[in-house]
């Protein structure tokens, strides 16, 4: 999956695009590691029971160039992409995962939009 500047991820009711105001230290402060090809990365587990290690595990990676992201939410083993907005079973996952992005939206890392 090639860098985008802006993602709307399958049966999700927003999409998401790179802030005009995304600087590499927010990046940092907002746990994004750097890589060695120089992006920046975030892994978080998106669990349903706190702590379980049963859940989803998302990434998004950012570009060095901060013009171009993606996300990819996979099972645990991170090898298999999964839908978490296809079934309502998934409410609570889907709810972390709209916290942790609102909370990169506020960082101006990302805006966001209603489709």
């Amino acid at each position: 999956m090639a860098f985008q500047s802006s993602i709307s991820l399958k049966d999700c009711p927003f999409t998401y695009s790179i802030h005009p105001n995304i600087k590499k230290y927010t990046l940092r402060d907002n746990t994004f590691a750097q890589t060695k090809v120089g992006n920046y990365e975030l892994s978080r587990l998106l669990e349903s029971v706190p702590n379980s290690g049963d859940g989803f595990l998302l990434k998004i990676i950012v570009n060095k160039e901060l013009n171009g992201f993606k996300i990819n939410i996979t099972d645990k083993s991170g090898l298999r992409l999964v839908n978490i907005f296809k079934s309502e079973e998934n409410h609570i996952i889907q709810e972390k995962f709209f916290f942790l992005m609102d909370s990169l939206v506020e960082r101006e890392i990302f805006t966001k939009e209603k489709q």
